[in-house]
């Protein structure tokens, strides 16, 4: 059988054009997509976010909550809308809000705030590297003007290098506003590097965009020490009370079992120290319309426990690179706009307010998880509700 290419037009995003692909896949491999192909939504809506349209996959999306937080964005009470396919995922979610709310709410702060790409730079020797260099720093200036020509609400806030060899591992990074920002500070990092290139009084003998070191939506411990998005740092202090009546479970248990778990994810070589940052943030990206595949940098983090004075358990959950944004990208298309109306996310100046739900999301859902586990209610929620049934 010779290669059949997928049908293109001159206008690719029209119905007829989905309905020619879909009749196309239907003739070349039986599978009709007619739930795929039934869908709210224009097919021009989707120009900027696909190729190839020919329908949507209908995700389940269930509320969690309502959660009380004390961000210096968010605040207040919010309903959570996560996008799953796992049983017990939202009950879960839920009750761990519960729990967090009637123990006062959770406090989140958002500590830093940067997206990169990190160009790669080679010359003769590394004494020529290490020039190169110094001349970097004198030049921030013209730098940062020719970078932020490209955009108007990215700044470059810094360039942070390290010399490898003959290489030069640079790493800019922008405040980008209400996007996650990576197509942004490529563009304006390309522009930069355009003048450097032109400018630099060292001759470069090999350049390339991205040397890696931003490990764009890979994770990496770079990520953990030096911010890809924003640095989110959630809260809580469980009341004992609250604990023995909703968790089952008391401080000193959660505190037990921390530290051991805790030498586990280091034995595993875990990129999370906690229960399961990946299921809430999966979940609430989707809902939202962020890119799915910044996950693995989002969810990456660590858990802090403490027994306060008074007997309680202070909570918290810190992600130093939660990458999400209310503008661009999924985030306009109708369903996600929806969902960003129901956590009051969209319009101008939500993006920190997201993150912050994000960061409260997390540290709701370890608590439930953490106290199912010690309560042995792992097993038998999900052969009540979940997958297993």
């Amino acid at each position: 059988m010779s290669r059949q290419p997928i049908p293109r037009f001159e206008d690719n995003y029209t119905e007829e054009a989905a309905q020619a692909r879909r009749d196309f896949l239907l003739q070349q491999t039986g599978a009709a997509l007619s739930h795929t192909g039934h869908y709210s939504l224009k097919a021009s809506d989707v120009r900027n976010n696909t190729e190839n349209f020919v329908g949507v996959v209908q995700m389940p999306v269930g509320v969690a909550g309502p959660v009380l937080v004390h961000g210096e964005h968010a605040q207040g009470w919010f309903y959570v809308p996560l996008a799953t396919t796992e049983g017990t995922l939202v009950a879960s979610y839920s009750r761990g809000m519960r729990i967090v709310s009637e123990s006062g709410g959770v406090k989140v702060t958002v500590a830093d705030d940067q997206m990169q790409r990190a160009p790669v730079f080679e010359f003769e020797d590394a004494r020529a590297a290490a020039r190169f260099v110094a001349w970097l720093q004198q030049s921030n200036g013209d730098i940062q003007r020719e970078a932020e020509q490209t955009t108007r609400h990215g700044k470059l806030l810094h360039i942070q290098h390290w010399q490898v060899a003959r290489m030069v591992y640079t790493r800019f990074n922008f405040y980008t506003a209400d996007a996650a920002g990576q197509n942004m500070s490529g563009k304006a990092t390309r522009a930069a590097c355009q003048w450097i290139l032109k400018h630099s009084p060292e001759a470069v003998t090999y350049f390339a965009l991205s040397g890696a070191v931003e490990t764009d939506k890979k994770h990496s411990h770079m990520n953990l020490v030096h911010s890809r998005g924003k640095r989110v740092i959630a809260e809580t202090t469980l009341k004992r009370e609250v604990l023995q009546r909703l968790a089952r479970t008391t401080p000193e248990t959660m505190f037990k079992q921390r530290q051991r778990s805790a030498v586990g994810a280091q034995l595993a070589g875990s990129a999370y120290s906690g229960p399961h940052s990946a299921n809430g943030i999966a979940a609430l990206f989707i809902a939202t319309g962020q890119d799915e595949a910044n996950v693995v940098e989002s969810h990456a983090g660590f858990v802090f426990m403490d027994i306060t004075p008074e007997g309680d358990l202070y909570f918290s959950v810190t992600l130093p690179s939660v990458i999400c944004g209310t503008k661009g990208g999924g985030t306009g298309l109708p369903t996600q706009q929806e969902c960003l109306k129901l956590l009051q996310c969209d319009g101008e100046g939500k993006a920190k307010k997201l993150a912050e739900i994000v960061g409260a999301t997390v540290l709701a859902g370890d608590v439930s998880l953490l106290s199912a586990i010690l309560a042995d209610e792992w097993v038998s929620s999900h052969d009540a509700y979940g997958r297993n049934r």
